[in-house]
């Protein structure tokens, strides 16, 4: 991460090599390029706050969707399918506008702009989630319910402390990615106001007319959330595979 970071100061050197390019916008040694600086970096909590949210719901609720989608019953199981087929084949965009704008005339609910792209997000994602966790449980050898049974445990326990331990363990880099995921689709919800990076970012476009600069430090935001997020989860996947040796 450390090399990443030394880019930044790279960057307004390049100032010098091109008429048109204007780094002072960003530049952290003066007064007006500082501002600049703390106004982009001020999405960063809405940005994570968001990604975060959404992606436990998101968690959540495709860990109750995949269930069915183990039953033996078929109507279970073509509940299952429907919602994912649904839910994927929808633009995560478009999802967001419909929240925002066609769930308050449908529902009569009036969401804010942040729990709009909080559910958009975690609906979109909820899917994925879905079949993450479908493949995982089902990646759990044919033992361990029988000898889950063989105990006398029941559905719900056998779920609880045999299966999904050992499923989360395989799925923890998928569940990981799909964090990464989060984080850049999170831009989008810039679209209805949400005042995360990508917002700030336009916003400042608009008034100093710089959109290579000040794009390229969003891009190193962005950067930097996610390899945050990736050094994060291999840690995590690392004390797993630890307590499980």
């Amino acid at each position: 991460m450390k090399r990443f970071l030394l880019l930044l100061p790279a960057l307004f050197l390049l100032s010098g090599c091109s008429g048109n390019w204007g780094w002072y916008v960003v530049d952290p040694t003066t007064p007006n390029g500082a501002a600049n600086l703390r106004f982009l970096i001020s999405g960063a909590y809405n940005t994570v706050l968001m990604s975060v949210t959404a992606i436990l719901i998101s968690i959540t609720l495709g860990l109750l969707i995949a269930l069915p989608g183990l039953s033996a019953k078929r109507g279970w199981r073509a509940l299952n399918r429907t919602y994912v087929e649904i839910v994927r084949a929808v633009p995560i965009l478009v999802l967001i506008l419909w929240v925002y704008y066609g769930l308050p005339q449908l529902s009569g609910i009036t969401l804010n702009v942040f729990w709009a792209g909080v559910l958009a997000l975690a609906l979109s994602d909820s899917a994925f989630q879905a079949e993450i966790f479908r493949a995982g449980i089902q990646s759990i050898h044919k033992g361990q319910y029988e000898a889950a049974q063989s105990i006398s445990l029941s559905y719900r326990d056998t779920m609880r402390y045999v299966i999904l331990p050992q499923a989360i363990r395989r799925i923890l880099p998928a569940l990981g990615n799909q964090l990464v995921y989060m984080l850049k689709m999170s831009s989008l919800v810039s679209v209805i106001g949400m005042q995360e990076l990508t917002r700030k970012a336009n916003e400042l476009v608009v008034s100093e007319y710089r959109p290579l600069e000040i794009y390229t430090i969003l891009v190193l935001e962005y950067l930097v959330l996610i390899l945050i997020v990736s050094a994060g989860v291999r840690w995590l996947e690392r004390r797993m595979n630890a307590a499980e040796a």
